[in-house]
């Protein structure tokens, strides 16, 4: 089983946790392979993908 939750995340809270800005995340979430969930016109990425990306590439 996948670490991490459902829990939907900002923007704001994966550019925090990843320490980059905002405007980063918003960039480069495509490449960094994250599938965004939308909410209306809202972007928000669950927490498991988050933690799926970071273990794949800097566990």
């Amino acid at each position: 089983m996948q670490g991490g939750s459902n829990r939907l995340l900002t923007p704001k809270e994966v550019a925090s946790w990843l320490k980059v800005s905002e405007i980063t995340v918003k960039n480069k979430y495509r490449t960094w392979g994250l599938r965004p969930q939308k909410v209306g016109r809202l972007l928000r990425f669950r927490e498991r993908d988050i933690v799926a990306y970071l273990e794949d590439h800097y566990g």
